[in-house]
């Protein structure tokens, strides 16, 4: 909401909020880009330079996430909405279920031993839930039949000794009272309470509206101040982080900083910590927007980054503008990932940890706010994550969703800062790949330089498997759907691919048209191979008829070795002969043909599970070995696919 007065007055013919707040002076605008050049590169606290600045555009009151209950035209004007009266119908729901938090110290040390989620997550954020729903009807029913509850369970969070996700404190210093810390749930059970304490001013007990106060500069305020005037800091890591940690984190712990804080200075410090560790989290995508974390993980990280960016736009009348900050360019690209990474409609490539498709009931906040802002598509409705997200999209959504948004893909896309073609086939079952260059220290890591997934209309008969669900050993370098066993690339004298930035793969080479798209990438930096000269992949997309794609992988040492790639695979296989396969899809009962070409030597055809039970997919995985039957100093071998078309 760039203009809060404005997009209500789309809706409602009169609401007084801006009546009810006193008017800012207007001060100039800063150059953000020209501000992060006075940042200490050592620290993410602001410098003194920077604080002077944002002095002259960082209100003296504190932030208003929405007018206070005692509000009645606007609260009133919100209950007669849609969206105010489903949430209110949802929270009168949940009026007799009592909270779920504190969980037991046994649960807790189960947990992070075990990294079980189930037995602690859902209890985590069904009670904040619920919290945020009671605060946003109270505001609009104004009746108090939902004080005792709020009461309740502000009590029960703040009775928690860690509100950190238990496999978030390895060591158990916070839940043992060492250290305070912020995590991915922390960051949303301050935000609650500083929300509940903000729009219910007067009608909680000052006793809870004192305790609230100073949990919040505990547990929040100040160990996030206090981690970002040091170089390094244990509790709070995630304020130089590229991932969604660092955006998801930043935006929950700036809104209670700037909402909760009664100090004016402590504001304008945590709005500069936030203005400089965005900096990082920003360099986590490429150029031309690729997201290495996948679009589920664009979601939630970037759509927290918009949030950040609309409660300071509003906070300070536009003087900060997170929406362009320092590279509008990049940020729109960014806002229009999702879309450009599509394989077909609505499928994806799962590298890393990323999804094949998106639940159409999952939470869509991103996408709305980058359709706002940055004219990406429009999604078909509004699914806010967290009832919060409502303050902002209360009104004027209707020019933001459009069910009927649909847009043809192009027949191919590169994103060429991390390396990553998507070759599309337009057939009338189009057959498609995607494949990657990349390195192996990305956010959500796997060793998976030039890894790949064909696409054959609505199935995914060959390539990366994905990711394993988030257990115990989930995140284990030698987990086999994390390290290059698990994907559909080479191993050389049973070498696999080696973790870090430095173990990446260069595209040298494409080839883009019509009929016929080429890739050939350099993957031998990604393998530590003593005497290893040359290791080149090469995916043509041979567009004409029903299509065929074929991985040729090209190598030469300076000594006989051991060498194989694989195929990895959820379809179930059928091996004709020594140099042709059968795939056929679990979902749809597509079939493919893969037809084996060796140069140097003949391979032979090793099939086995790969043995991970707790894949995200829920799939059984197979890794279909193709390898040299003797050792040899160079060779090449082609892994070709094409379409068996049902008559």
């Amino acid at each position: 909401m760039k203009n809060l007065t404005q997009l209500f007055a789309l809706l409602f013919a009169i609401i007084l909020f801006g009546s009810c707040i006193p008017q800012k002076k207007q001060s100039e605008k800063p150059d953000l880009k020209a501000w992060l050049e006075l940042a200490d590169s050592t620290l993410i606290y602001p410098t003194a330079a920077q604080i002077e600045i944002l002095k002259k555009v960082v209100p003296a009151e504190a932030f208003l996430p929405a007018p206070p209950a005692s509000n009645r035209n606007y609260w009133d004007s919100i209950a007669s909405v849609p969206t105010g009266m489903a949430l209110l119908e949802e929270a009168i729901a949940a009026l007799d279920k009592t909270p779920e938090v504190p969980i037991t110290d046994e649960i807790y040390y189960r947990a992070n031993r075990e990294g079980n989620r189930g037995i602690y997550k859902p209890r985590y954020y069904r009670t904040m839930d619920r919290l945020e729903k009671f605060i946003l009807a109270e505001c609009m029913e104004n009746q108090g039949r939902f004080l005792s509850q709020i009461q309740v369970y502000s009590d029960s969070i703040m009775a928690m000794k860690s509100w950190l996700h238990p496999n978030h404190d390895r060591d158990n210093d916070v839940l043992e009272g060492r250290r305070v810390s912020i995590d991915l749930g922390a960051r949303k059970f301050g935000l609650v309470l500083a929300l509940a304490d903000a729009l219910l001013e007067d009608k909680l007990p000052i006793e809870l509206r004192t305790k609230i106060a100073e949990q919040l500069q505990w547990r929040i305020i100040a160990s996030y101040l206090s981690s970002c005037q040091k170089e390094s800091d244990k509790s709070n890591t995630w304020i130089r982080s590229t991932s969604n940690w660092n955006s998801v984190c930043t935006s929950g712990t700036l809104f209670t900083a700037i909402t909760a804080s009664k100090s004016k200075e402590e504001r304008i410090a945590a709005i500069g910590c936030a203005l400089n560790s965005m900096v990082y989290y920003l360099s986590g995508f490429g150029s031309d927007g690729y997201c290495s974390e996948g679009t589920g993980y664009w979601n939630y990280g970037f759509g927290h980054y918009l949030y950040l960016a609309e409660i300071l736009y509003d906070y300070t009348e536009g003087k900060i503008d997170l929406f362009e900050f320092n590279e509008p360019e990049k940020l729109k690209n960014v806002a229009n990932f999702p879309e450009n990474f599509q394989i077909h409609e609505g499928m994806y490539a799962p590298f890393a940890d990323g999804v094949t498709r998106l639940n159409p009931g999952s939470d869509n906040f991103a996408y709305l706010m980058a359709a706002k802002y940055y004219g990406a598509k429009k999604p078909a409705a509004f699914i806010p994550d967290e009832s919060v997200q409502t303050l902002i999209g209360w009104s004027g959504l209707d020019k933001y969703i459009d069910e009927n948004d649909k847009s043809s893909l192009p027949d191919h896309t590169y994103f060429d800062d991390f390396g990553i073609v998507i070759s599309r086939g337009q057939q009338e079952k189009p057959f498609s790949i995607a494949i990657k260059a990349g390195h192996n220290g990305e956010n959500h890591n796997h060793m998976d330089v030039g890894s790949y997934v064909l696409v054959y209309d609505q199935d995914y008969p060959a390539g990366d498997i994905g990711a394993p669900s988030y257990i115990a050993g989930a995140f284990s370098d030698n987990n086999p759907a994390r390290s290059s066993w698990g994907h559909p690339v080479p191993r050389i004298e049973n070498t696999l691919q080696s973790k870090g930035k430095e173990f990446r793969g260069v595209i040298l080479e494409t080839e883009f048209s019509k009929e016929k798209d080429k890739v050939v990438m350099d993957i031998k930096p990604a393998y530590e191979v003593e005497g290893m000269q040359k290791l080149e992949r090469t995916m043509i997309n041979d567009k004409s008829g029903d299509g065929t794609i074929s991985v040729k992988d090209v190598f030469k040492t300076n000594k006989p070795v051991n060498f194989g790639t694989a195929i990895s695979t959820f379809s179930a296989y059928e091996i004709v002969d020594a140099k042709t396969i059968i795939l056929t899809s679990v979902d749809h009962q597509e079939k493919v043909k893969v037809e084996i070409e060796s140069e140097g030597g003949s391979v032979k055809i090793v099939p086995e599970p790969i043995p991970v039970e707790h894949l995200r997919s829920g799939k059984d995985a197979k890794r279909i070995g193709i390898d040299f039957t003797d050792k040899l100093a160079e060779g090449s071998i082609t892994v070709k696919y094409t379409p068996l078309v049902k008559k």
